[in-house]
């Protein structure tokens, strides 16, 4: 199982940006997608999750009506398109996969995620 995060860059406030999380060696079926974000001295949180199993989404507070996950199933791949975007959304974001059946309608916690891909920079300007 291998994650593959792209599509971060550098914007300006209210700007968007569409993150990307191929995966290979699974499926959508196997496995719910979480996105994680880890600003400098902080810790990594949860920003949202998809699951295949009962199309159950996650948001956090902070980006719920800013951020839209979804899939991409002909590429196995799980989106998040991220509209008006502020300053506190600048970090590295991180999408991760953890084993269906699982209910995304609560954070899970970074450590339950089984497999994580490597980090993508977002930088919002003010």
């Amino acid at each position: 199982v291998q994650l593959q995060a792209s599509g971060g860059g550098l914007v300006q406030t209210g700007g968007s940006l569409r993150l990307s999380c191929v995966g290979s060696g699974f499926t959508l079926d196997d496995y719910a997608i979480g996105w994680f974000r880890q600003a400098p001295g902080k810790e990594r949180e949860a920003v949202s999750c998809f699951s295949e199993s009962d199309y159950s989404t996650y948001y956090s507070e902070s980006v719920k009506g800013r951020f839209t996950i979804f899939p991409d199933y002909m590429k196995n791949r799980v989106d998040l398109q991220m509209n008006n975007l502020k300053p506190e959304d600048t970090a590295v974001y991180y999408c991760a996969a953890i084993p269906t059946p699982h209910w995304c309608g609560v954070a899970a916690g970074p450590e339950e995620y089984h497999y994580w891909g490597s980090g993508t920079q977002v930088t919002v300007s003010s």
